[in-house]
């Protein structure tokens, strides 16, 4: 079931809650955003009712973070979308959906951050609470967290697509700084929890630092260079030392050097999907082009990669 297949409106969204939560049913229901997976609408003041409905990987998403963001949130210092309800499936949406707070703030794709020292230490603050050692049977990342190298291939295609495309200047140099990322020592400490998709729409901004932090479908355990790339994908220029000053523990040189590479990954992943052509999304994603592009210049700005 995809986008094309359904459609959402507050009609649905109330008749959804009527039936499994009536409860919720009386409180006013508006269109939030439309996400990459998911669409999200407001409910009432301090509530968001969540429903797939671009991809079909979203409903073991939506399930995943209803069982692990409750046990987690409570110790992160940033708010964060904490399920509530769990909605299953049923003839009026063949799909599962979940009710969660309401976190106040605008994606940094459109309200990007510019008071760079104190977001840096607010995000460090936010990822030391969370890289915690994960129990045995916490989620796998879906091909991230591990070795870099393994997805080289992958990588190649998409510098390919975006250089074909005008959108990479100095495609030589971003391959440098995948290279660079890839033949560095792998992770050996334990699994420790990962947001796993830190790009600027899925972090919140409100007076130029971050509010909150939300999207958490990607959440995994694994390698904290997956989500150390924020450094580069969200904070602005010369931020990165207050991160590293704040941030517990001080990453070695390894780390750095895979988190460079997970973040040249990115940035190339949302320029590409900033071209509405690329993907065939109705619209794309262009406000993840500037941040993207900001990103590759940081990147590859500073040729002598951290050893």
């Amino acid at each position: 079931m995809t986008h094309a297949e359904i459609e959402i409106t507050a009609e649905l969204v109330r008749d959804l809650l009527r039936d499994q939560h009536p409860d919720l049913a009386d409180r006013p229901v508006k269109l939030g955003a439309r996400g990459w997976d998911n669409q999200l609408w407001r409910l009432g003041d301090d509530l968001a009712v969540r429903l797939p409905w671009a991809t079909e990987s979203a409903d073991a998403l939506l399930r995943k973070e209803h069982t692990w963001l409750p046990v987690l949130a409570p110790r992160l210092p940033l708010p964060v979308p904490v399920p509530q309800r769990l909605g299953e499936p049923s003839a009026r949406f063949p799909r599962p959906w979940i009710v969660t707070t309401w976190v106040p703030g605008t994606p940094a794709d459109r309200a990007p951050v510019t008071r760079g020292a104190q977001a840096a230490t607010t995000l460090a603050a936010f990822l030391t609470a969370l890289h915690r050692p994960a129990p045995g049977h916490a989620p796998a990342g879906r091909g991230r967290g591990g070795p870099l190298a393994g997805h080289s291939e992958g990588f190649a295609r998409q510098l390919a697509s975006a250089t074909e495309l005008g959108l990479v200047p100095d495609p030589g140099a971003v391959r440098a700084v995948w290279e660079d990322a890839a033949a560095a020592p792998a992770w050996t400490g334990p699994a420790l929890w990962l947001h796993g998709d830190l790009h600027p729409a899925n972090v919140l901004t409100a007076d130029g630092t971050i509010r909150g932090v939300i999207d958490f479908g990607d959440l995994f355990a694994g390698d904290p260079a997956c989500d150390l790339a924020a450094v580069w994908n969200l904070l602005p220029d010369g931020a990165a030392d207050h991160f590293h000053a704040a941030y517990r523990p001080v990453p070695d040189a390894a780390t750095l050097r895979r988190a460079r590479g997970w973040a040249v990954a990115r940035a190339l992943a949302c320029l590409l999907i900033a071209d509405a052509d690329v993907h065939g999304r109705p619209g794309g994603k262009p406000t993840w082009g500037p941040p993207a592009h900001a990103a590759l210049r940081r990147l590859t700005a500073d040729r002598l990669f951290p050893r």
